[in-house]
C-alpha cells in the first residue's frame, strides 16, 4: 500500500483516519515517521489550517499527506468555538476545560442549542493538486454530559441517532461523523485520478 502521512499528534484522530483509510493506504503518525514540530495553525478557515499541517509534513518527508482541522460550531455563540475548539478554553487539548467553557457560554440559551461538527481534510500529494473536502455532522449540545467515549466535545453532542457521539461507539461513530464525511469526500476526488480503487468499494455522494 502506498504510504499516507497523517498530519496529527492526536491518537484519537489518527485511530479514526487509520479505521477509515486502511483498506486503501498505510496510513503513518508523524511519530511513526521520526517528524519533529509542528506546522503553525495561522490559518482563519478550518481549510487552511489543514492545509497548511498537510503541507508541513509533506515538505518533511516528501511523502503524501493527510490533515484533518475539525471543530465545532455552535449557533447561538456565532459559530464559536470553530477553529479554535481545541484550545478554547486557552490550553490547547484540554477536553474538560474546554466543555466546561462552553456549557457556561450556553447557560440560559432555550434548547435546542443547534450545532455541527466541521471537518476539513486536506490531502497533498508531490507534483499534484490539493485536495481539500469538508464533511459536517449536525447535532445540538446538551445541558450535561451522556456516554464515556468518543474524545473532544463528544459528551455533550448529540448527532443525527438522538445519541451522543460518546455514547454511539466508535464504529457507529466512523460511519456518520464529520471527519468520515470529509475524508469519503476526499476519496471521491481521487477516484478520478488514480487506480488505487481498483476492485475497492468507493463511497458515493
Amino acid at each position: 500500500m502506498e504510504k499516507l502521512i497523517a498530519a496529527t499528534r492526536n491518537e484519537n484522530k489518527i485511530r479514526e483516519i487509520r479505521e477509515i483509510l486502511g483498506n486503501y493506504f498505510e496510513v503513518l503518525s508523524m511519530d511513526d515517521i521520526g517528524i519533529s514540530g509542528e506546522a503553525e495553525e495561522t490559518g482563519s478557515s478550518f481549510e487552511e489550517n489543514a492545509i497548511l499541517k498537510a503541507a508541513y509534513v509533506m515538505k518533511q518527508t516528501g511523502l503524501p499527506a493527510i490533515a484533518d482541522d475539525s471543530g465545532l460550531e455552535v449557533d447561538a455563540l456565532g459559530g464559536e468555538p470553530g477553529i479554535y475548539s481545541a484550545r478554547y478554553s486557552g490550553s490547547h487539548g484540554d477536553d474538560e476545560s474546554n466543555n466546561q467553557l462552553l456549557l457556561k457560554r450556553l447557560e440560559g440559551v432555550p434548547k435546542p442549542r443547534t450545532a455541527r461538527y466541521v471537518a476539513a481534510i486536506a490531502l497533498l500529494r508531490p507534483g499534484k493538486p490539493i485536495i481539500c473536502c469538508r464533511g459536517t455532522c449536525e447535532g445540538e449540545i446538551l445541558t450535561e454530559y451522556h456516554g464515556n467515549g468518543g474524545f473532544g466535545y463528544d459528551p455533550l453532542f448529540r448527532c443525527e441517532t438522538g445519541e451522543t457521539f460518546a455514547e454511539i461507539g466508535p464504529e457507529m461513530k466512523n460511519a456518520i461523523s464529520h471527519r468520515r464525511r470529509g475524508i469519503d469526500a476526499v476519496l471521491r476526488a481521487l477516484k478520478n485520478e488514480t487506480d488505487l480503487f481498483s476492485g475497492k468499494e468507493v463511497p458515493k455522494c
